[in-house]
C-alpha cells in the first residue's frame, strides 16, 4: 500500500507527457492516490482524458484558472463526488510569449504583467478559497510549482520571475492563513525541464545546458524526480512541513559559478 493510499487529489496542469504535473500524477497514482484532473480548453480535453485513463481518473473537469466561476464549479463537483479533498496541486504558469525574451524593462507591459501574476500567482489562492471548506474537517495539502527565477535573475525569464516571486510569497501567506485548519501549503522549485510552458522562454535549450554544467549533480532533473518530491511533500510523511520552498534542481541553486579550471 502506497503512502498516499486513500488520499483524494486534484491536479491542475497536465498538458502533455512532458508536463511536470504528469510526473506528479504518475508518482501520486503509484502511491495509491485517487486523482481528479482538469483541462483548460476543449482542444486539450481528449489529451487529458487519455492521460487520465492510466491513472483511473473518474473526475476530469474543465477549468480556466482565470475564471472564478469555473473554479467554483470544479470544487462543487468534487464536493458532490468526493465530499472532501486532501490535496490540490497547482502546476500552472503563463506570461505572453513576447515578454519572455530580451531586456526586461523594454519587454514588460502593464497587460502582460497583470496576466502573468493573475494566472501564475493569484490562481493559487483562488483555488485555496474553494478547497478550504473541503479540507477543514481533516486538513490537507496545497502544492505549487515555482522556479529559481523568482529569487535570482534568469535571462529572458523576465516577468515570469516576478510572478513566481509573488507565488512564493503567496505560499508563505497562505500557509499562515490556512495552518489553523490543518492545511499545509508548500512549493517545489524545480530545475528547468523541457515542458510545453518552458518552450516559450527564449534560448531555453542553452539554459538547460548551462544548468547541467553548473549543478552539483552535473545534470538536469526529470519530471519523475519532481513527482516523487511532490508526492512526499503532500503526504503525511511531511506533516510538519508548511510554508516551504523545496528545491529539486540537482543542487543548482546552491552554486555561484562554474568550477574554475586549474591554473
Amino acid at each position: 500500500m502506497g503512502f498516499l493510499a486513500g488520499k483524494k487529489v486534484l491536479i491542475i496542469g497536465v498538458a502533455s507527457k512532458l508536463s511536470i504535473a504528469t510526473g506528479i500524477a504518475d508518482a501520486m497514482h503509484r502511491e495509491g492516490a485517487e486523482i481528479a484532473l482538469t483541462y483548460q480548453t476543449e482542444k486539450l480535453k481528449k489529451r487529458v482524458v487519455d492521460f487520465g485513463k492510466k491513472w483511473n481518473s473518474q473526475l476530469i473537469l474543465p477549468l480556466d484558472v482565470s475564471d472564478d466561476a469555473q473554479i467554483e464549479a470544479v470544487f462543487e463537483e468534487i464536493s458532490k463526488q468526493w465530499g472532501s479533498i486532501d490535496i490540490v496541486v497547482h502546476s500552472v504558469g503563463y506570461a505572453p510569449a513576447h515578454e519572455l525574451e530580451g531586456d526586461y524593462v523594454d519587454a514588460t507591459t502593464r497587460e502582460g504583467f497583470a496576466i502573468a501574476h493573475d494566472i501564475s500567482a493569484y490562481s493559487f489562492v483562488a483555488l485555496a478559497k474553494y478547497a478550504r471548506p473541503l479540507m477543514k474537517e481533516k486538513g490537507g495539502s496545497l502544492l505549487t510549482l515555482t522556479y529559481l527565477g523568482a529569487q535570482q535573475v534568469v535571462p529572458n525569464y523576465n516577468v515570469m520571475g516576478l510572478a513566481k516571486a509573488s507565488l512564493e510569497a503567496n505560499v508563505r501567506y497562505m500557509a499562515n492563513s490556512l495552518g489553523a485548519d490543518g492545511i499545509r501549503v508548500n512549493a517545489i522549485s524545480a530545475g528547468p525541464i523541457r515542458t510545453l510552458a518552458a518552450s516559450g522562454v527564449k534560448n531555453f535549450r542553452k539554459m538547460l545546458n548551462e544548468t547541467a554544467k553548473q549543478a552539483p549533480l552535473k545534470r538536469n532533473v526529470t519530471i519523475e524526480e519532481v513527482g516523487n518530491a511532490a508526492a512526499f511533500m503532500c503526504s503525511d510523511l511531511a506533516s510538519g512541513i508548511s510554508g516551504e520552498i523545496l528545491f529539486v534542481d540537482g543542487g543548482f541553486n546552491t552554486t555561484a559559478m562554474h568550477p574554475l579550471d586549474d591554473a
